[in-house]
């Protein structure tokens, strides 16, 4: 009894300091299967919210930079505009011409930005960048809608053609940036769209992951006030059988004294 009580408060220590009802593969072979498991699934559902998080923040950085875009090119249609006023001399188009082209090699150079190395706008045949992200530890995949600042619209408005130095030019950049502007209103929403999506599998992804650590706990947790009872419990029969124990090695003395 001994012996078998101090098996018992080996384990229920082991299971208290350790946190968890499994310490070893005997205590619940079942269980511990499942656990191993829910395991795996719970750091493979966390690397698909990683994975989200992260395609999340590459479209909020291609926003940010087309926001910027936006303002380029509203003002570059202001200037086509104002090119066109009968009032003003070839040298004041000049002048408007120098801030135009300014404009057009800004956002030229947006079109060459990357996000850790990936192009935010288009790969390197000059193609929308579509992304396909991981969006839950089986594998599966939701496909971004890429936005690319190299296609016909925007070159041909952020081109050299695309002038304001007279009226007639003035009046073609009008068509071609008011073009540009409504593409980039298209690839703004098409952005949108695929953060909200996002949006939507990260917060599925959480609840995921917590029903999956919740299910896992009930298995491998320790009910640490349950476990204390037993714990104390089997303290006590240690007790109890250890001084059992030297009772029973004390009789035979006490017979040897009765026969001398």
């Amino acid at each position: 009894m001994l012996e078998q009580n101090s098996a018992n408060l080996s384990a229920s220590l082991a299971r208290l300091s350790s946190g968890s009802k499994i310490t070893s593969p005997a205590d619940d072979s079942a269980g511990l299967a499942v656990s191993m498991k829910l395991t795996a699934q719970i750091s493979r559902t966390g690397a698909a919210q990683d994975n989200v998080n992260n395609a999340i923040s590459f479209n909020q950085t291609q926003d940010g930079y087309l926001q910027q875009v936006n303002t380029a090119l509203t003002r570059m249609s202001e200037l086509t505009v104002s090119a066109q006023d009968v009032t003003k001399t070839t040298a004041d188009r000049a002048l408007y011409q120098q801030e135009f082209s300014t404009l057009q090699t800004y956002v030229n150079d947006v079109a060459t930005k990357s996000f850790n190395g990936v192009s935010l706008f288009a790969d390197k045949g000059g193609s929308a960048v579509a992304l396909n992200v991981t969006t839950d530890g089986d594998g599966a995949t939701f496909s971004m809608r890429g936005v690319d600042l190299n296609n016909a619209t925007y070159a041909t408005a952020l081109g050299a053609s695309t002038k304001v130095d007279n009226i007639a030019d003035a009046k073609t950049a009008l068509t071609n940036v008011t073009n540009s502007i409504d593409q980039l209103a298209s690839d703004r929403a098409s952005i949108g769209a695929n953060e909200e999506t996002l949006g939507y599998y990260n917060n599925q992804l959480s609840t995921l992951s917590n029903n999956l650590s919740a299910a896992n706990s009930q298995i491998t947790d320790v009910d640490v006030a349950t476990e204390s009872t037993n714990y104390a419990k089997q303290n006590i029969l240690v007790q109890s059988a250890t001084a059992m124990l030297a009772q029973a090695n004390s009789m035979p003395q006490s017979v040897l004294r009765l026969i001398s």
